[in-house]
């Protein structure tokens, strides 16, 4: 079966002069690509390199692959991950990971929690502010994070965005609303054990395949910030821990935390989520990522799913079938598939 690989490289793209440093930090390197392709041959398809925007959309229309393994963040909008897969939509061509709403809502960080939050999943109080000045009397309690409400892989979140007062919180929102142009996220900060899970399937289906426990190496706990700055310097600043070091209680907790919000926001075939404990000692759903990082030594899902037992390539060949599957409506893998 032939699949077209979705993607967009960061050396695609141009920073604007004067834009902060991770202003590129959410598109793949071609290391991750090629992963990709190989994983896709070992699991017997034959992968085709499409790319994405406009490229992407001449090259399907010219000839439209079996199915399209969509990993494109797209560019320019706050909808720009549902690009890809509005276009596989339209044309009826078979796409991996979720549709284009479940995209688009999911990289809304604001939208995202009111969601989960109307279906009983816990996560922080938060505010949405626009001007400087808006930061100010919020009814939140200290200490705070800020962050842009529609960037991922990070962005904008660094080891200051934790703040403490009304005068640090001013200048992290300032910060934030100069350098990414748009609204800002205040939420209550969350002190407890912080952890990522993986999810895969779809609906009733879909099953947790690994939890890590990302642990600090430095500083205390509650002080703890998953950073721009800890992730790119990730070996001296923290310790993943497959499976966690916390009691199989609280585990099962966040296991739970992360099925509903996947469920409730209608993702499909694999998505990463973030959950950490609050101060009464519960998890709490911080952010979701439909479109998770696979590159196979850095990307935190591939890195729990390894360590959880499922290889890499096993773990590329399981969101083809589970799309495959959709897409067919049966149970048949991609092997069935004859061109």
């Amino acid at each position: 079966m032939e699949v077209g690989i979705a993607y967009d490289l960061r050396k695609d793209f141009s920073p604007a002069s004067g834009a902060p440093e991770d202003r590129l930090e959410e598109y793949d390197s071609e290391e991750t690509v090629e992963a990709v392709a190989e994983a896709l041959r070992a699991n017997g398809c034959i992968p085709r390199r499409l790319g994405g925007g406009r490229r992407f959309v001449e090259l399907v229309l010219e000839q439209p692959p079996a199915l399209v393994f969509n990993i494109a963040e797209g560019h320019g909008t706050r909808s720009r991950e549902a690009h890809v897969p509005a276009v596989c939509e339209m044309l009826g061509i078979p796409f991996t990971h979720s549709d284009p709403l479940a995209l688009a809502l999911s990289l809304d960080k604001a939208m995202t929690k009111r969601t989960v939050a109307a279906q009983g999943v816990a996560t922080p109080s938060f505010a949405v502010v626009e001007s400087v000045d808006q930061s100010a009397g919020l009814s939140l309690r200290y200490p705070l994070i800020a962050k842009p409400l529609f960037e991922g892989s990070s962005m904008g979140i660094r080891k200051c965005s934790r703040v403490a007062d009304a005068r640090a919180l001013r200048v992290e929102v300032e910060r934030l609303l100069r350098d990414y142009h748009q609204p800002v996220l205040v939420e209550e900060f969350c002190g407890g054990p912080e952890f990522t899970a993986g999810v895969l399937g779809t609906g009733r289906e879909a099953r947790v395949v690994g939890v890590m426990e990302i642990r600090p190496r430095r500083g205390r706990l509650e002080d703890f910030v998953y950073s721009l700055e800890v992730k790119r310097n990730y070996e001296e600043e923290v310790e993943y821990l497959v499976p966690p070091q916390q009691p199989r209680g609280l585990v099962e907790q966040v296991e739970q935390v992360a099925l509903d919000a996947f469920r409730a926001l209608g993702c499909r075939d694999v998505a990463r989520v973030d959950v950490r404990v609050g101060a009464d000692g519960a998890p709490k759903f911080l952010e979701i990522n439909p479109l998770p990082g696979l590159n196979p030594v850095t990307g935190d899902l591939p890195m729990l799913a390894v360590r959880s037992g499922m290889p890499y390539t096993a773990l590329i060949g399981f969101i083809v079938d589970s799309a495959w599957g959709r897409w067919t409506g049966g149970r048949k893998t991609h092997k069935d598939r004859r061109l």
